[in-house]
């Protein structure tokens, strides 16, 4: 779906380039019709109308230095713990299976580059992949909707594309909110600290959702019995639109 490649692009930041491909992204998402166009046209509209310092500074405050809204998906399973690490590894090992190669420093689970990914497959297959981590996208869209955030459209339309909405009981597997004021330097780096790693019992993250996107994705991948699959031995796409920030 281009409209995964579209909303991959509006999580990016800001830039003058990205400001010149609103008509262009307003007129995909309109004919291509995957999401409601309301979901999108507040932050297309703010894209076009206000200044890019404040677009920039914005995108800062919200994603850059608010934790519970980071654009990092394990970050809201995982926190710091070193299953994190393990998860990145095998998402990434799914992105080279599938011919997705990264030229950008952002960690695999860069939800702009996720969803770059997604848009690679079969419709059917990016709308399961997108089930995986929809209580994650469906807490951003919360979180960002009490902040009067235009950005809680994009998470909302991808809540709805995904196959499955999210049990009730996979919000329990996230890190709980911190609410604090971003300016907050003092509060910022209490809350950026290393957790502590616990070995043994119950040491292990949940497997809910997120935790396990990377096996999850990688069996509905696998063909079925009997069926080839063509080898791939060149990249299809190269994940490299991410702007270096101030």
């Amino acid at each position: 779906m281009r409209t995964l490649k579209a909303l991959s692009a509006l999580l990016t930041y800001p830039t003058g380039e990205l400001v010149e491909a609103v008509p262009a992204i307003r007129e995909l998402v309109v004919s291509e019709n995957a999401i409601a166009s309301e979901s999108v046209e507040p932050l297309l509209t703010q894209l076009q109308r206000d200044d890019l310092y404040d677009l920039q500074e914005r995108y800062i405050l919200l994603f850059d230095r608010t934790r519970s809204l980071s654009l990092h998906l394990f970050e809201h399973v995982h926190g710091e713990s070193r299953d994190r690490g393990q998860a990145m590894v095998d998402l990434k090992a799914v992105y080279a299976a599938a011919g997705f190669e990264v030229d950008t420093t952002d960690l695999p689970d860069f939800i702009p580059m996720f969803l770059e990914y997604c848009s690679l497959l079969p419709e059917a297959d990016a709308r399961l992949t997108l089930s995986e981590p929809a209580h994650v996208l469906q807490a951003m869209a919360e979180r960002l909707t009490k902040k009067e955030s235009a950005y809680a459209g994009l998470f909302s339309g991808l809540v709805a594309l995904a196959a499955e909405k999210p049990a009730a009981e996979a919000f329990e597997a996230l890190v709980p909110e911190e609410d604090f004021e971003p300016n907050d330097l003092k509060a910022l780096d209490a809350v950026w600290e290393e957790e502590e790693v616990r070995f043994g019992p119950g040491a292990a993250a949940s497997d809910c959702g997120v935790d396990s996107l990377a096996a999850k994705v990688r069996q509905a991948r696998r063909p079925a019995p009997g069926v080839e699959v063509a080898s791939s031995a060149k990249p299809r796409t190269v994940f490299t639109h991410t702007a270096a920030r101030p």
